[in-house]
């Protein structure tokens, strides 16, 4: 008989989570990560540090959670605690140790301090240690930028191209790859990665110019960069469309994507392709891990270094064309909730620019309104020769108490249905579990209601002794047994691989007779007539809900002018119900495909004088972000 298993005391916090209410306002996926013992971040045992993004109560300030804490057991780097932070700011970074979870329950010298916190732990990648002796600067301290600032935060920034020279000299001020492998000095406000001023940059470009030419590989070889070697990198492309010395002129007319109005890849004159640039390249880590697993803590991050280089009045206009699939979509996720409270606490010098996600077609979204006794079944399909572990998260809204979740496995018998508040994992006496359904009364993950998570185990691997889940269609049987109408969301992980990488990644996704895969003309938005769950319409990048941010969707230049790709604005599926506050719609649009056979934008390749073409709204993004940029 296929039974749930309880789930067992946490290697790292300590915390016994099969008790009731135990897994109560946490992050799920950190109840998950102490199931399998971190298997999933490729550690056989819990790392030593943990990384998270913290939300504290009103009225608290960083600088008192700090002095609340001990240096045994919490380190916030000294960014968000300096001049540089806010006044007011709620939010911060921080890596912990095991006595942080036991200060943060009744009685500890936390408890009334922190509000929340989600886990930011990097795949296959132990956590910082924020003990390790950081070598000092040996620079003098460079003179804080002033005037107006393009940030990027991505991965793969080509700073040596000449579309981000100025002169013969580089236009990126500072950069901070944020894995420890590189040459350069610590941030001491930041305490991990690399930084590189633009004087490194130059004096390397000097030593290795040749017969008037830079040789750009031995620019990056020099500074232990090997992925910048290559001829296409995400983030190249983006910087080019961001403050590249060319750009789409109808957009920077301020036209809307129209055929009346194509672009036009000509010299550019605005402030935007001579400005000064902060770069951030994320830890490679994160980018490898498209399910975000690390991205909040390294975007706040990000977001923080570009401050830190700047003065106080600097206007900075910051481009983060990354996402994942899954979350709250109501901008109640501690990172869209903390980039909203900067953008607020800076007033109008600071506006961050997010794309509205490429998952339109993806078959990752479900929806469905429950009244009394009703029930859903939706058909996960996980996919063979998947290395990578697979997540589905079902939101619900405040007060939906009612909903029970049955979990049928491939070719399993189905396993008994857990009501709100309990959680279970499914082991068929493995030493780690195939799967868990976590299912707290509130997460941390967001502010209205709650999430249910099914997390399962990767299909294959190379190791013998990991644990593998079956591949096939998960039963997932939503029950409202409730007297009130219950609209409930089911959003798949994002589990595909990023350029340039081979993680063994493989995207999994809903099955439905009713849902249209003809590829007729028709078949590329939701008929409200469509009885199928699986809805087109509210797949959204789980960063881009937040209500100060700046989503960006995507259009094409010629012929039917939306990217079916991206979310569409308006919405066809607007008349279906939603639970409070979901974004599904972009904040606005710019051209991310040419035309329905051309898709896609060219910009610059990791080389100078190269053109690659790149699809999806991460291209869309960053040419908002310059029109911000140029209007700020």
């Amino acid at each position: 008989m296929t039974k749930w298993s309880k789930l067992p005391k946490g290697g790292f916090t300590g915390i016994d989570w099969a008790k009731p209410g135990a897994t109560q306002g946490f992050d799920p996926y950190l109840v998950w990560a102490e199931a399998d013992n971190f298997a999933g971040y490729g550690l056989k045992k819990p790392p030593k540090w943990l990384p998270l993004l913290i939300e504290l109560t009103p009225n608290t300030s960083i600088a008192q959670f700090v002095a609340a804490g001990s240096p045994k057991w919490l380190h916030v780097p000294p960014v968000y605690t300096s001049t540089v932070a806010p006044a007011g700011l709620r939010y911060c970074t921080a890596r912990v140790r095991p006595a942080f979870f036991k200060q943060i329950r009744p009685g500890g010298r936390l408890h009334a301090l922190v509000k929340r916190m989600e886990l930011g732990l990097p795949a296959t990648h132990d956590a910082d240690d924020p003990t390790a002796p950081v070598e000092p600067q040996s620079r003098p301290t460079e003179p804080l930028l002033k005037g107006k600032v393009m940030g990027l935060i991505d991965g793969g920034l080509a700073f040596a191209n000449a579309n981000f020279l100025r002169n013969g000299k580089a236009r990126t001020q500072y950069f901070w790859r944020q894995d420890g492998k590189g040459v350069g000095k610590t941030p001491t406000q930041l305490g991990y990665g690399h930084e590189l001023a633009a004087a490194d940059i130059n004096l390397a470009m000097q030593e290795n110019t040749y017969n008037g030419l830079v040789d750009e590989g031995a620019v990056y070889r020099g500074f232990h960069l090997p992925d910048l070697e290559k001829s296409v990198n995400h983030g190249t492309h983006v910087m080019d469309l961001a403050c590249g010395p060319r750009t789409l002129l109808a957009q920077m007319a301020g036209a809307p994507p129209s055929i009346d109005a194509p672009p036009s890849w000509a010299l550019a004159h605005d402030a935007a392709s001579d400005c000064d640039i902060v770069a951030v390249q994320l830890d490679w880590h994160t980018v490898l891990d498209t399910s975000g697993g690390s991205m909040n803590v390294h975007v706040m991050d990000g977001l923080m270094y570009i401050l830190s280089r700047c003065a106080h009045d600097t206007k900075v206009a910051v481009n983060v064309s990354w996402g994942t699939l899954a979350g709250p979509h109501d901008g109640s996720s501690v990172l869209e909730a903390a980039m909203d409270e900067l953008i607020t606490l800076k007033k109008d010098r600071l506006q961050i620019v997010v794309p509205a996600g490429n998952s339109y077609q993806s078959r990752t979204h479900a929806n469905a309104t429950l009244a009394k006794n009703e029930h859903v079944t939706l058909h996960w399909h996980g996919q063979p020769g998947d290395a990578t572990q697979n997540f589905l998260e079902v939101w619900l809204p405040p007060e939906a108490h009612g909903l029970t979740i049955e979990l049928k496995p491939p070719g399993q018998p189905a396993l008994p249905a857990l009501a709100w508040g309990e959680s279970k994992m499914w082991t068929e006496d493995q030493a780690k579990p195939l799967c868990a359904l976590v299912y707290p009364q509130s997460v941390a993950t967001g502010t209205h209601g709650t999430c249910a998570l099914i997390a399962v185990a990767p299909t294959f691997s190379f190791d013998k002794s990991a644990t593998t889940a079956p591949c096939g269609v998960w039963q997932i049987k939503l029950t409202n047994t409730a007297a009130a109408s219950v609209t409930v969301d089911a959003y798949i992980e994002r589990d595909d691989v990023a350029i340039g990488t081979q993680t063994g990644a493989r995207q999994s996704y809903f099955e439905d007779m009713w849902y249209d895969t003809s590829g007729n003309p028709g078949s590329f938005v939701d008929h409200p007539d469509n009885p199928t769950p699986i809805r087109r319409s509210g797949n959204f990048n789980s960063l881009s809900t937040g209500e100060k941010t700046l989503s960006v969707g995507g259009t094409r230049v010629a012929g039917p002018t939306w990217a079916h790709y991206s979310p569409r604005k308006p919405d066809p599926d607007a008349s279906r119900p939603s639970r409070p506050g979901v974004v599904k719609v972009a904040d606005t649009q710019a051209y991310s495909d040419y035309n329905p056979a051309l898709l896609g934008l060219r910009a610059a390749g990791a080389r100078s004088g190269s053109v690659v073409r790149l699809v999806g709204t991460s291209g869309a993004a960053p040419q908002i972000t310059r029109e911000v940029f140029n209007t700020m």
